[in-house]
């Protein structure tokens, strides 16, 4: 999988992108991942990428032509599934999603930042926004390492045991139940007896019904209640 990241400040993902399991990813070329300096495709000598908005107000937006030469130089090279822009106006970024776009081949992520982007990109090359809660973040870089961080575990070979993905909150619709290590009893508060009992079938159940309490008190929005 590949996925190319446009953005006016690429220096925000460097320690996301080449550590732990996206590391890993990387490093097992199962997912290549490429930042790109928005600023190299600036208009003249000070390589200007945004402007004062039409109609005033406050913030500077980011400009059509250095997105547009740079999404089509990419475009150029490889056909891509999904060209996302990351925006607090976007769809709420859920794992029905997250799961979607782990089995697409080519993504383009493309970082909003100042005050957005002139909305004829939007028009013209996005194929899906995404917004990875309803709040503002100062750009959208931070955003595209959640969802590529997201996307790449769930791709094959990434983790160590893929199970480990399907037993993640939402997977299923519900929350995950809660998990324990040693040591048995940890300041009075004991493992359940259940999960030392090694048979299978009955810590299953109990996984799950503690999975549906959970999201019952936790997130009934999930269970339509």
């Amino acid at each position: 999988m590949r996925i190319d990241i446009i953005s006016v400040v690429p220096d925000l993902l460097d320690s996301p992108l080449s550590h732990s399991i996206l590391k890993r990813a990387r490093d097992k070329g199962l997912l290549e991942v490429n930042v790109i300096n928005l600023r190299e495709y600036g208009l003249h000598k000070y390589k200007k990428v945004d402007d004062y908005q039409f109609g005033g107000g406050a913030g500077l937006v980011m400009m059509c032509e250095p997105i547009a030469a740079c999404i089509d130089e990419l475009k150029a090279q490889r056909t891509y599934d999904e060209i996302i822009y990351m925006t607090p106006d976007g769809e709420r970024l859920n794992q029905r999603a997250v799961n979607a776009l782990s089995l697409k081949g080519n993504i383009i992520i493309l970082c909003g930042h100042y005050k957005g982007i002139d909305d004829r990109i939007r028009q013209l090359y996005i194929t899906k926004e995404i917004s990875i809660g309803d709040y503002v973040l100062s750009g959208g870089e931070l955003g595209a390492a959640v969802l590529v961080d997201a996307i790449g575990r769930l791709i094959p070979g990434v983790l160590n045991d893929e199970t480990s993905a399907l037993t993640d909150s939402f997977q299923d619709g519900l929350l995950s139940p809660p998990v324990y290590t040693r040591p048995e009893d940890f300041r009075g508060l004991v493992v359940p007896e259940i999960l030392l009992s090694g048979h299978e079938k009955n810590i299953s159940d109990w996984r799950y019904d503690q999975a549906v309490e959970r999201t019952k008190q936790r997130r009934p929005d999930l269970l339509g209640e």
